[in-house]
């Protein structure tokens, strides 16, 4: 795994010893940035991004956003066997101050809430069998977390079948290997 593009382009990502985290693939991760660049479905102006991912693993999403130069990430993670190696990749770019790491459940704290932030882009990589996205996706609705043009991305199985909230539109869905990649935006 590495860094594909901007700043730290080419930057080995370290990923776990154990199998309980997912690190996000390289060509998957490769193909969410050129729909987010490239796409006319999104305008998002990227170098004043603000970027909150949610159950963050090494940070491979949220270290491309770095290196691409994102204003500020916000990486949720509560996995103690997994922490360690996040805090050690965003330590080998150097970065910062523009990274927060909130190490908490995503469930049972939403300390993410209380940063008075809105985000343009929520990245969700939940374990594929989580079942309780919908209550984050309306958490992020009900506490206005979105700008008016931000995305959430939501990684997941592709054999996963989901009934999403009806003020989350999808607007672009891409299957990668067993990997299924939303982009949603709220309807207003």
């Amino acid at each position: 795994m590495r860094i594909i593009s901007g700043l730290y382009k080419g930057k080995k990502i370290l990923k776990p010893e154990d199998n309980k985290t997912r690190p996000l693939k390289d060509l998957t991760k490769e193909s969410i940035f050129n729909l987010i660049f490239h796409s006319k479905k999104f305008n998002l102006e990227f170098d004043n991004a603000t970027i909150l991912d949610l159950f963050s693993g090494v940070g491979s999403f949220g270290l491309e956003c770095l290196s691409r130069k994102a204003k500020k990430v916000i990486f949720v993670e509560n996995y103690k066997g997994v922490l360690p190696i996040l805090k050690r990749n965003l330590s080998n770019i150097k970065a910062v101050d523009n990274f927060e790491i909130i190490e908490k459940n995503v469930y049972e704290s939403m300390e993410f809430l209380k940063k008075s932030v809105k985000f343009d882009i929520i990245f969700l990589d939940p374990p594929f069998k989580d079942n309780k996205i919908n209550e984050l996706l309306k958490k992020i609705k009900e506490e206005n977390l979105l700008n008016k043009n931000g995305i959430i991305i939501l990684h997941r199985h592709k054999k996963e079948t989901d009934n999403f909230p009806n003020q989350f539109k999808i607007i672009e869905k891409k299957i990668y290997g067993i990997s299924k990649i939303l982009f949603f935006c709220l309807l207003n």
